[in-house]
């Protein structure tokens, strides 16, 4: 008897997809912020053609050792090619390091040697796995998921990790958890911030998320992408990825998974909730305050960065996983 795969509908023959010697070859920051409020504008969106080509020292940051993984056929392509892995890896949102695009640099400051994740709150088995465990005690795969940020980019990596699904069945969240929240590692002295901001802002990093939602078979851990242990401007050496959810919610470098009963504050909810609300689902008919959410710039392949403009998708895409959640 033979199986017959049906292709979801954001998939794309495999004879279109990203050949595999090219697979392996947040936001346009605040203007200004007023205080703890931070009610802001977001700089305009510029060309990607300003961005410097890849060097010796970006490619050392993604030259990592391999991290080997089954694929889930489920997740083996999507509509659109991989973004390329140096394109990726150059251009990213990450706070903590500042309030540009190019915190790749920045970013290599970030330790993980000895990493510890800490899963606490309201389960029956608190634990603490290192970076062996993580890598070890989880079934690793590899998903190709489409990302939109916020910002109305978008890429497609191929994150290498495990379900979230997997982390909850180890610590068996009690009946009373109802949220989980991800806290983001934080060090003043490393972990500066924007050079621009004035007043405070609510370090760490926390993002969050319904149970149910983190029990849906899209919600991952990101240990790696593009066949490589996790570089440190994608959130080494552990992130959350949430393909139907707009980029910020997945947190970066996470060091405490903690489940609770309430919804739990986050940092840009925390910031502007007008502008960043806690659900925060691709929306093409919800637009952000300051911009259309109908369409989207695709950053495609090199040489250079370049837009591709197309439509979003609700849901990114993924409603046939996620949309009876949001009933």
């Amino acid at each position: 008897m033979s199986i017959i795969r049906v292709p979801k509908p954001w998939e794309i023959p495999e004879r279109e997809a990203t050949p595999e010697a090219v697979y392996f070859n947040r936001r346009r920051f605040l203007k200004t912020l007023v205080g703890a409020s931070i009610g802001a504008s977001l700089l305009p969106l510029v060309g990607c053609e300003k961005t410097t080509q890849p060097n010796q020292a970006l490619a050392a940051t993604l030259d990592k050792k391999t991290l080997d993984a089954a694929v889930n056929l489920n997740f083996a392509s999507v509509d659109r090619p991989m973004t390329d892995i140096d394109l990726a890896g150059q251009y990213n949102n990450f706070y903590e390091f500042g309030g540009t695009k190019s915190i790749w640099r920045n970013a290599q400051a970030l330790p993980t040697e000895d990493w510890k994740l800490e899963v606490t709150g309201l389960v029956k088995n608190p634990r603490i796995y290192d970076l062996d465990d993580l890598r070890t005690k989880f079934p690793l795969e590899e998903r190709i998921y489409r990302f939109r940020c916020v910002e109305a980019w978008s890429m497609v990596i191929p994150w290498i990790g495990f379900p979230m699904q997997a982390l909850i069945k180890a610590v068996e969240p009690t009946s009373q958890a109802k949220f989980v929240r991800f806290t983001s590692f934080y060090d003043p002295q490393i972990t500066t911030g924007p050079t621009f901001h004035v007043g405070s802002l609510p370090w760490p990093y926390t993002e969050g998320m319904r149970i149910e939602e983190m029990v849906n078979d899209l919600a991952f851990f990101a240990l790696g992408n593009y066949g490589h242990i996790l570089p440190k401007q994608h959130g080494a050496p552990i992130r959350a990825v949430l393909p139907w959810k707009y980029g910020f919610k997945g947190a970066k470098s996470i060091v405490k998974v903690e489940f609770v009963e309430t919804q739990p504050a986050t940092f840009w909810n925390t910031i502007d909730a007008h502008e960043y609300d806690f659900e925060a689902n691709v929306n093409p008919s919800k637009p952000h305050p300051r911009w259309s959410q109908a369409t989207e710039k695709f950053i495609s392949k090199g040489p250079g960065l370049k837009w591709e403009k197309r439509p979003t998708l609700p849901y990114n895409g993924y409603g046939e996983y996620v949309a009876s959640l949001y009933v």
